[in-house]
């Protein structure tokens, strides 16, 4: 899927999410940019730096979510600019725990996507569940 407008990436970014929620990383994959300069920050550890080990990252958080869905997401705010934008949003999904039994999830999640070429590229993603005062 080729991401020409901004809209298509976070549609894309979206599906990824319901799809790594069901254990499969691949849309984020084909949804990040070809260049080293990638990062991403997920619940599972420290953030992942270059292609390669964000791609492990993305491997290894997917098999541990086998099982839940996306189910919406709050727009926060969008910083948009000739060639770069930052999508802030809280994204609401569930997650199958013990004896397959859905639990919600809410992550919020700042996403920074770079125009390459004529295709909207995820270039960073931070997601953590602190959605509520602590």
């Amino acid at each position: 899927m080729t991401t020409r407008t901004l809209e298509d990436a976070i549609a894309q970014n979206h599906a990824a999410l319901d799809a790594m929620l069901k254990g499969d990383g691949a849309g984020y994959v084909a949804l990040l940019s070809d260049r080293d300069d990638v990062t991403w920050g997920n619940p599972f550890g420290p953030f992942a730096q270059g292609r390669e080990s964000v791609v492990a990252t993305l491997a290894s958080a997917a098999a541990r979510m086998p099982g839940g869905r996306a189910t919406d997401a709050d727009h926060i705010a969008t910083y948009l600019a000739e060639d770069l934008a930052v999508v802030v949003q809280v994204e609401h999904g569930e997650r199958a725990e013990e004896a397959d039994v859905p639990s919600p999830v809410a992550l919020r999640v700042t996403s920074v996507y770079r125009l390459e070429g004529d295709a909207w590229k995820l270039v960073h993603r931070h997601a953590d569940p602190i959605t509520t005062p602590r």
